[in-house]
């Protein structure tokens, strides 16, 4: 309290100080101004000063006749000369307002001689005093009375009224700091505009720090729309001092509060390296700004900042021209693409990437460096993830490889053979809308990369003639692509184990992405290159290096046939698929690559019913091998795919090769008859389903077929949680998986036996995630576990003590009648296990020796 109480002190010292030199210099100009200029004035009247009537000179202020000193009868004449060249404009308006003020004040009649007469720097307005014979001591007592304070601060403020440009500015700049915290932080930005101008035109380079200070520090926490008005009037302080200043006193309050305990603060830092950037001398762009980017990118633990970092570095790639920066930009890529933080990943992929693509572009380095240094990295990932892949690596090697694709494709065109021929003149062909996949942000849209729409147009319509009618001759970037990347690409996918759903997945969407933008109409020259370069991989499969069980085949498949989907590119896919489902059954290969296919293509119900026309192929062909293979396909197919085409189209089929010749056809027919069940609600298609199922139960010929109980087994435990309910218990009831169990006790083949006991574990361990009504509990439930539990009693016992606990407490539930119906789904712990018996259960079950994977579907629950 009292430091501030010194401090205001001083400051009214100050003042007073500053009013006491001014008042001096009015008074000295006052008395040139009286010598000279006073005969002039009372000319003008026509008359003799009256000895009674003395007047007393106020000046009128150039600034505008209105800011007048109420302390002091004189004014200052001391003007324009010393104001800031910015100003003079606006001085000399108001110059002229305030001399026509004066004319006005005078009488019309005299206004022409008073205008020849009047002095050309200063004009006196005058005050008539009464013609009284008091004291000047009594006029000053009496004045007295009227309540006016000029001790203060404030009131030394207020009586000291600022009569030109410069002293608004000074006046402001002593009193912003002490108006600024007094002010609501709602409304505060209201303030901007104000201490802008002030910082801008302050002729005092302490009190413009101090300013900016202010602006920095105006709200505790701004919002968005805050940071982007304080971002605003940023960006116009810098256009108007230019980029000494910046550098100089707007760099400085970024730098102070780059470790500011606030998020909000140091995102407006982020923001403000961004947008200063074009404005900042290009030592600082490359130096200081791009320290303090990388240091908040290494440091800063908010998300939020980090993604404004990264568009803020992609806007200082597009302004930095010192190649020693490149490696540094290409460290800080990596570490963008690394980001934990999806919104920083984004921002990468949105901002940063292209406009650093666009700097490697402009050094030669896109083809030579960028591309091949991230295809290296893929490839050694793929070396050292041979017992385990980072697939998290991986996407971000190759998201950011295909969001390099059209920056590659806009320098094929700008170095083609017929650049020269790209003239804006007559007719401008338009572009189809679906020429180019919709880019992520406008940075990655070809057309904003070449310069215009209308540029573009007129390159891709010489791209199609030049591949239609002249070739590749002469065109090195292109040759590049088809040479040396596809090559390198196509080994890579080799190496890429086809199990990997999320890496074939990666791969087909970049392979997809490369066809679709490079593919012309007319010729389709890289589609046609990438086709054969592929194809002739998978020919040499036939010799025995297995290509066709890698993952080769569904990248190519979904990444290369589908990139348009036209009659012609269709039934290319439908051979494709047709033939390495022929090869791999008749070879006995593992069908792994062909399942890969149907997922990927499953994926998008615009393939359901190119798929069926596949597996129709393999239902009707000549081999059981295929027609075995077809049958386990469709269960790859039905999920996500209409009711209608599973009646129509897939029911008919199924039905068809449960009926095969060959019992392993029929077999192979039950996984998918269980999808059904899982998938569709339509009534009558689902009797249907069971009707089957039930037929390969009670059909004596199936009585001795240990691999088709196998196989029931494992569906009905997969498909139980999942399906409908009251169809599921009719489902109980009809397949009796007690019988399976009764029957299992009467095998001698130990193999056998325990091979069916392991499924009807793992069945009825899924099943007991359902709700169980009594009369299911008591007729079919409890009795399936006993007998399993004969058989776990001989051959594997550590089961039994499971199975054991899991009777115990189902008998406990069902004789103090506490089973009842449930209202919605009720989990094993509410209808079956009491938390006491739940625990035990865990505990034996940690106890357990038996496979991982085994102990993995004993805690299937439903999905």
């Amino acid at each position: 309290l009292i430091v501030q109480k010194l401090e205001d002190q001083i400051s009214v010292l100050n003042n007073e100080k500053w009013s006491l030199m001014e008042q001096i210099q009015r008074l000295e100009s006052e008395i040139d101004f009286l010598k000279n200029e006073n005969f002039a004035v009372s000319t003008v009247y026509g008359v003799a000063p009256h000895p009674s009537l003395k007047q007393v000179p106020l000046t009128v202020s150039e600034d505008n006749g209105r800011y007048l000193d109420i302390k002091s009868s004189e004014n200052d004449n001391k003007l324009g000369n010393t104001e800031e060249t910015s100003l003079s404009l606006s001085a000399e308006v108001d110059s002229r307002t305030s001399k026509d003020d004066m004319l006005n004040s005078v009488p019309c009649k005299e206004t022409e001689k008073l205008s020849s007469c009047a002095p050309s720097t200063k004009a006196a307005v005058h005050f008539d005093k009464p013609n009284r014979k008091l004291s000047p001591a009594f006029h000053q007592a009496l004045l007295s009375f009227c309540r006016m304070s000029a001790d203060s601060r404030l009131g030394s403020e207020v009586s000291r009224i600022a009569d030109s440009e410069k002293s608004v500015m000074l006046m402001l700049g002593r009193c912003l700091p002490h108006i600024v915290p007094n002010v609501l932080l709602a409304k505060r930005e209201e303030l901007i505009p104000l201490i802008l101008c002030t910082a801008c035109l302050h002729p005092e380079p302490k009190e413009r720090d101090q300013l900016l200070h202010i602006l920095f520090n105006l709200i505790k926490r701004p919002d968005d729309e805050q940071r982007q008005m304080i971002l605003t009037g940023c960006v116009a302080f810098a256009r108007h001092v230019g980029p000494t200043r910046v550098e100089a006193e707007l760099l400085p309050q970024c730098w102070e509060q780059i470790n500011h305990k606030y998020p909000e603060r140091r995102l407006l830092v982020a923001e403000s390296c961004g947008a200063l950037a074009p404005y900042l001398p290009k030592e600082i762009r490359s130096s200081l700004v791009l320290s303090m980017l990388q240091q908040m990118l290494m440091e800063d633990k908010a998300d939020l900042v980090r993604e404004a970092v990264i568009k803020s570095l992609g806007i200082i790639m597009g302004y930095i021209d010192d190649p020693d920066k490149y490696q540094q930009g290409f460290e800080l890529l990596l570490s963008a693409l690394g980001d934990p933080s999806e919104r920083v990943v984004s921002a990468t992929h949105q901002v940063f990437l292209p406009a650093y693509a666009a700097w490697t572009t402009e050094l030669g380095n896109l083809q030579f460096h960028l591309i091949p240094t991230l295809l290296n990295k893929i490839e050694k990932l793929l070396r050292e993830g041979e017992h385990g892949l980072d697939e998290h690596k991986l996407h971000m090697y190759l998201s950011a490889l295909q969001s390099l694709i059209p920056s590659l494709f806009a320098l094929v065109l700008q170095n083609a053979p017929f650049t020269s021929k790209a003239k804006l003149q007559g007719e401008i062909p338009q572009i189809e809308v679906t020429r180019f996949p919709r880019p992520v942000s406008p940075l990655q849209d070809v057309a904003i990369i070449i310069g215009s729409r209308e540029q573009l147009a007129v390159l891709l319509q010489l791209y199609d003639y030049q591949l239609e009618h002249e070739g590749t001759t002469g065109w090195e970037t292109l040759l590049w692509v088809v040479n040396q990347l596809l090559p390198q690409l196509i080994e890579i996918v080799g190496k890429i184990n086809v199990a990997s759903t999320a890496c074939v997945h990666e791969f087909s969407r970049f392979f997809w992405r490369l066809s679709y933008i490079f593919y012309t109409h007319t010729y389709m020259h890289i589609y046609v290159h990438i086709k054969p370069k592929f194809f002739t991989v998978l020919l040499d499969s036939t010799a025995g290096n297995g290509v066709l069980t890698k993952a080769t085949v569904p990248i190519y498949a979904t990444g290369v046939l589908t990139c348009y989907i036209q009659e012609e590119d269709r039934k290319l896919l439908v051979g494709f698929l047709e033939d390495v489902m022929t090869m791999l059954s008749l070879s006995h290969a593992p069908l792994d690559s062909l399942k890969a296919s149907f997922v990927e293509l499953g994926a998008n119900p615009a393939y359901h019913e190119l798929l069926l026309t596949v597996l129709w192929y393999g239902v009707v062909h000549t081999s059981a091998l295929v027609r075995c293979t077809a049958a386990r396909m469709f269960e790859l197919t039905l999920r996500g795919m209409s009711e209608a085409l599973v009646d129509k189209r897939v029911a008919p089929a199924l039905v068809t090769l449960s009926s095969d010749p060959e019992f392993s056809v029929r077999i192979a027919t039950i996984p998918a008859f269980g999808t059904i069940m899982e998938t569709v609600t339509q009534r009558e298609l689902l009797e249907r389903v069971k009707m089957q199922l039930a037929s390969f139960l009670e059909d004596p010929q199936y009585q001795d077929q240990h691999s088709l109980h196998t196989e029931i087994i494992k569906t009905f435990g997969r498909v139980g949680p999942n399906a409908e309910p009251r169809f599921r218990d009719e489902c109980k009831k009809q397949f009796q998986i007690l019988i399976l169990a009764l029957v299992n006790n009467q095998q001698s083949v130990d193999s056998k036996r325990l091979d069916i006991a392991t499924h009807l574990f793992e069945a009825y361990s899924a099943l007991s995630c359902c709700f169980i009504s009594e009369d299911l509990m008591v007729n079919h439930f409890l009795p399936g576990l006993k007998c399993l539990r004969t058989d776990m009693e001989h051959l594997s016992p550590e089961h039994e003590v499971i199975l054991s606990s899991m009777i115990k407490e189902c008998e406990q539930k069902v004789e103090n009648k506490t089973v009842q119906e449930p209202q919605g789904s009720m989990s094993i712990a509410a209808s079956l296990v009491s938390e006491d018996t739940k625990t035990k259960f865990l505990n034996k079950m940690g106890q357990l020796t038996t496979s991982g994977a085994m102990l993995a579907n004993v805690f299937q629950r439903k999905k």
